[in-house]
């Protein structure tokens, strides 16, 4: 019994690291993988280096992106930071 009460301290800053640190870190992964499935032509995106672009063709890893009316490049998926909804993007 004794050592259940020396444990105590470090289960319950284990539990607390838990709950603030890495669950919520784990759903915002998940959240940004169902964002990366569900891209389809047309969407605005934002990439993770600050370009905002349209999307052309979704594929498997990469998707092609326009960038402006001249110039289609393909990225890479995990460098999408965020899909901007239409009243968002300036």
């Amino acid at each position: 019994m004794e050592q259940l009460g020396s444990f105590l301290p470090l289960i319950l800053l284990f539990a607390i690291f838990y709950f603030l640190i890495i669950r919520p870190q784990q759903q915002h992964q998940k959240a940004h993988k169902a964002m990366l499935e569900s891209l389809a032509k047309g969407d605005h995106i934002v990439t993770t280096g600050g370009l905002m672009a349209v999307i052309v063709k979704p594929e498997e890893e990469f998707i092609k992106i326009k960038l402006n009316d001249d110039t289609i490049v393909k990225l890479d998926k995990a460098y999408v930071a965020k899909k901007v909804e239409f009243g968002e993007n300036a």
